[in-house]
């Protein structure tokens, strides 16, 4: 993942510079959605930094209730159970999200597939558990996002096989910091981060000079490989040390390629760059699918967006955006 440098204690959420009782900078960290969530932000006084804070919070548990795959009652879950067997008809803010889903699984020729799920359900990193063959081979042919049917007409969802599952992953994340930052904007915050596990957004400026964002080590937990100085944008990270295990000599990690089922070994990590979380969350997983050339040439064809790519030898490559804007980690 991303991790923002910046000189923000903490203590008691939330958290101010010391000797701070006005205006000043204000940070937060909870876990949900399976991640650490994190705000930063200039407010005028505790009030307004609280006030603030605690929207963002709020809608990443509204989120999480609604698009996660580990709760039974999440509409999500509710899809993957159901859907199969006649159409269900969700809210108006997944039925967007899933649209955007399937339409960029066009874009990428099906490099990005929420219904990647289908085989990921089968693995089990903690376990350091994964399908063989044969297990694989069964559900390869559920991986497919044209089996996702949405009808706007009623706002439903039908999937057109049974065994089919999806999993929003990160594009949920992405899509949370998108609409936390929607909300910072309305309460009339003007400079501020706002960090769910590897999407993040940075907005305004942190202080006198832009925000610093680095990107980690693939392999050496607490090095960075890269620092960008970045205004207004959002960024995320993919990476093969998030959740894996090792087997065989193989690292089987839970970034998986719709196409095989099984962990890419191309590259170690893929950081974009664009305007919003939903942009970089899926870009950063289909460049990871497509490897060093064909993801730089992906990136390069589409305006507003860069990249990041540490590959299978700790080698980086950057897109053109980036030439000459970066500094060794």
């Amino acid at each position: 993942m991303t991790s923002l440098h910046s000189p923000a204690t903490a203590s008691a959420p939330p958290t101010s510079v010391p000797g701070s009782i006005g205006a000043g900078w204000y940070r937060r960290e909870e876990a949900i959605m399976g991640t650490s969530i994190e705000v930063e932000l200039f407010a005028r006084d505790r009030a307004e930094a609280e006030l603030a804070i605690g929207a963002v919070m709020a809608e990443m548990h509204r989120i999480d209730g609604a698009m996660s795959p580990h709760k039974v009652t999440s509409e999500l879950s509710i899809l993957n159970a159901h859907a199969a067997d006649n159409p269900i008809t969700v809210s108006e803010g997944l039925f967007g999200l899933l649209t955007r889903a399937l339409a960029f699984s066009e874009l990428s020729c099906g490099a990005f597939d929420i219904t990647f799920a289908s085989a990921g359900q089968l693995y089990d990193y903690r376990a350091g558990i994964g399908p063989d063959d044969q297990a694989l081979a069964r559900v390869l042919p559920l991986i497919d996002w044209r089996h996702v049917l949405l009808d706007p007409s009623d706002r439903s969802v039908r999937f057109a096989r049974h065994g089919v599952r999806i999993d929003l992953g990160g594009f949920a994340k992405g899509h949370a910091v998108d609409n936390s930052i929607a909300i910072l904007r309305r309460l009339g915050i003007r400079h501020a981060m706002v960090a769910a596990g590897g999407d993040s957004h940075v907005m305004g400026a942190r202080g006198d000079r832009p925000w610093t964002v680095a990107i980690r080590d693939p392999r050496q937990e607490g090095a960075v490989v890269a620092v960008l100085p970045l205004e207004d944008v959002s960024i995320s990270t993919s990476g093969d040390y998030e959740r894996f295990f090792e087997r065989d000599g193989v690292r089987c990690h839970h970034l998986l390629d719709p196409r095989t089922g099984r962990s890419p070994g191309a590259v170690r990590s893929v950081t974009i760059i664009a305007d919003d979380g939903l942009t970089t969350e899926a870009f950063s997983k289909t460049v990871f699918v497509l490897g060093v050339e064909q993801g730089l040439a992906f990136v390069e064809a589409h305006a507003g967006v860069d990249a990041v790519i540490v590959d299978a030898h700790g080698t980086l490559h950057y897109s053109a955006g980036l030439q000459g804007s970066k500094n060794p980690g």
